[in-house]
């Protein structure tokens, strides 16, 4: 027998399909949408809807946008002679924050993980190499996470790279091992950009 009337209980497992949503934390979020008024839960609803109708990938550099190309890759005040590859689209922000860096993007979508069974293959590198056959990319900053994964995909992107004649750079010192770029403060993010170095 549920705990719950029937569109309690579904509520509820939509929300433990969220990362780091147990049972009660699910249950607290249910419940807090049924005391809102309708308008503020259908509100939630309608911003769920138009993301997944609207927002897609930019064809250019892989980050989330609902234009096409995204307003990094068409920004007049943007450099187009460095590229910034980071692994997810979330991590852009991190690197915003600091103002300091004004390029390119580039979204992997993730980082090697032949334990999970992500291949070359699997990320958008092959894309990277054809932004490179214009001529006009002088640096490739490398902002993948400080853990195993995004520096194993930090060395093998290095070492495709280099070869095609392009300077291949390092976020430095700021990020802790085994932390996000998501979580990084405005200062450290910029000292990291500061203090890259060469791969």
């Amino acid at each position: 027998m549920a705990d719950f009337a029937a569109p309690v209980e579904r509520l509820i497992d939509e929300f433990k399909h969220l990362p780091g949503i147990g049972q009660k934390t699910a249950q607290r979020l249910a419940f807090y949408i049924l005391r809102s008024t309708k308008e503020d839960a259908l509100g939630l609803a309608d911003a769920i809807r138009e993301a997944k109708d609207k927002i897609r990938t930019c064809s250019t550099c892989n980050n989330i946008t609902d234009t096409d190309p995204c307003l990094y890759c068409v920004g007049p005040t943007r450099g187009k002679a460095t590229i910034c590859v980071v692994e997810e689209a979330h991590n852009i922000m991190a690197i915003e924050k600091t103002r300091a860096y004004s390029g390119m993007y580039h979204v992997l979508g993730g980082s090697l993980s032949p334990l999970s069974g992500r291949g070359p293959d699997q990320l958008h590198i092959k894309s990277l190499i054809e932004r490179l056959k214009g001529g006009t990319v002088e640096e490739i900053i490398m902002a993948t996470n400080p853990t195993a994964e995004g520096e194993a995909t930090a060395v093998y992107l290095s070492k495709l790279l280099k070869p095609l004649g392009v300077r291949v750079s390092r976020i430095g010192v700021g990020i802790p091992v085994g932390a996000d770029l998501e979580y990084a403060d405005e200062v450290t993010m910029m000292k990291a950009m500061e203090g890259r170095r060469d791969l």
